[in-house]
This record gives structure tokens, C-alpha cells and sequence, in this order.
């Protein structure tokens, strides 16, 4: 899913929902006059052929500058199997929730017509738009909004780990805080109160265990994403999931816990891509 041209005003147009329940804050700052499914307008949507019953994988990946999406396709269930290309435990959930950066593996037994693939732009007005045929049916509208959109939702951060992708239990060898704000005062985003190229690189050496806890000052969500790793999610009750893209929520904080094995100098920034612009990204920095 992308996002498609700027609304005449840009900043501070909101959509009908103005902020996101799910995500705890503002679903954005920008609201968008198209949203596309691999490059194509809900009006034209593209098509998946398939034959009823057979098993199909799709690979969902946020490829916008500003927007979370919430995903569904219509009359299914999902059940999540990678996120940021990596196995979790399986779920069986109605629909996702990815915020920029992220990718996610679902695996769909399909049934008999033509059925929606909807990607609703989190916390704004509009929405991107697939179909899934496997039968006769009319086509679903440009505005189709299935009652799986508002079903069980599979946060990707929240999904439990694969026991062979968990790093083994291990006390970080150093912890970085990185506390993100901005946007309150001016057009500024930054990590521990300055931006970039003027923040401070994060030292690590090779074979650390290094915990990043990011605690997030602002009212709007940041997608933190970690440059040449993956990380390890730390859940309230244990370990989450690999990834290397999580979304921190307004005034929450969450650490992830990363395994230092590939040296040089890797980028942690906001996925939010106008924020990083303005500022809200570092460097992961190997010291010998």
C-alpha cells in the first residue's frame, strides 16, 4: 500500500477520524486525496485470480510515507505468519495494523466470489482497494469497508515470538534510551532532544546484547526502524516478535533488545518519513 499526491493545506488535515484508537493518538498529520494498491486507484483496483478453496499468501507491505493501514480482506480471516519478513507464532486474526516500514505474511483459504482487499488509511478519511477473485460477482465499490476492518486485530508488534527465531535469554550488555519528541513547538523530531546529523551515536560492540528503549514524549506514533538487525521485542509477558520496524505509541515507552553481530554504521530512525527529515534519526554505532 502507498499514498498518493498532498491535499492542498498539507499539514494539520486530518481525516473523518482525526485520530486512531488503535495507535492511541493522531493517525497522521497529512490526509491524502488517493491511497493505491500496487499503484492503482480504489476506482481501478487491481486483481487477484484464484480458485475457491486453495490457499493463498499474501505478502502485505507499507510502503507510505505517513500512514498507518488497517487490512482486510473481505469474508476471511488471516492468519499472520512473518512479520518484517520473519516467522512468528501463527494467528488467526480479522484484520492488520501496519505502520510504515512494516511487512507481514498471511496465509487465506478462499472462498467462492469476489471479495475486497482493503487497506484503510488508520486515523484518516480514505483507503486502498484490491480484489480477491475466485468466482462470479460483481466487483466490490472503491468504498467497500468490510465488517472485518472492526474484528480481532493483529498488531504486529503484540505477536508472540517463533521459539527459533528468540534470542537467547541474556541481561544487555548496555541499554540506550532514546526518548522522542517534537512537533509541539515547531517542525522539529528528535531523538533525546536533538536532530540529525547533530544527535549522539549509540555505541555498541560487536557480540553485545544491547536493550533500546525508546520512550516516546510526543502525541503522534513513531514506527522506530533499526538499519542491517533485527530486534527482539520485549511483551509485558516475555519476549514479542523479530522485527526491525515497531510502532511506539503516544507517551508509551518499549524496548527491544538486538544481538550486535553485523558492524558499521546502521541508521535508527522514525519510519514516519517527515519526521526523519525533521530530524528523528541516529546511528548505531560500533566501537572497537
Amino acid at each position: 500500500m502507498a499514498q498518493g499526491g498532498m491535499m492542498a493545506g498539507g499539514m494539520g488535515m486530518m481525516g473523518q477520524g482525526g485520530g486512531s484508537a488503535a495507535l492511541g493518538g493522531a493517525g497522521g498529520q497529512l490526509d491524502y486525496p488517493l491511497y493505491l494498491l500496487n499503484g492503482r486507484l480504489p476506482a481501478d483496483p487491481p486483481t487477484i485470480r484464484a480458485k475457491p478453496g486453495q490457499r493463498l499468501r499474501l505478502r502485505v507491505i507499507n510502503a507510505a510515507a505517513e500512514t498507518a493501514f488497517r487490512v482486510a480482506l473481505g469474508g476471511h480471516r488471516l492468519t499472520v505468519t512473518h512479520t518484517d519478513g520473519l516467522p512468528v507464532t501463527p494467528v488467526t486474526a480479522d484484520a492488520l495494523l501496519l505502520g510504515m516500514g512494516e511487512r507481514c505474511d498471511v496465509l487465506v483459504r478462499l472462498r467462492d466470489g469476489a471479495f475486497p482487499l482493503v487497506a484503510l488509511a488508520e486515523g484518516k478519511s480514505g483507503q486502498a482497494l484490491g480484489v480477491v477473485r475466485t468466482g462470479q460477482g460483481a466487483p466490490p465499490p472503491a468504498d467497500a469497508h468490510p465488517g472485518e476492518l472492526g474484528g480481532r486485530l493483529a498488531a504486529m508488534a503484540e505477536l508472540g515470538p517463533d521459539p527459533q527465531w528468540t534470542l537467547p535469554t541474556a541481561q544487555p550488555d548496555r541499554t540506550h534510551q532514546l526518548l522522542l519528541s517534537g512537533g509541539m513547538t515547531g517542525p522539529q523530531w528528535t531523538i533525546n532532544g536533538r536532530t540529525f546529523p547533530d544527535t549522539e551515536p549509540l555505541p555498541v560492540g560487536q557480540g553485545e546484547r544491547v536493550r533500546l528503549v525508546f520512550g516516546n514524549q510526543s502525541m503522534m506514533f513513531h514506527p522506530m526502524h533499526l538499519h542491517g538487525h533485527s530486534f527482539q521485542v520485549r511483551g509485558p509477558g516475555g519476549p514479542g516478535p523479530r522485527k526491525d520496524t515497531v510502532i511506539v505509541r503516544p507517551m508509551q515507552q518499549l524496548a527491544v533488545d538486538v544481538a550486535a553481530d553485523n558492524p558499521g554504521q546502521w541508521m535508527v530512525h522514525c519510519h514516519n518519513l517527515y519526521h526523519q527529515e525533521a530530524g528523528m534519526m541516529t546511528t548505531l554505532s560500533y566501537v572497537h
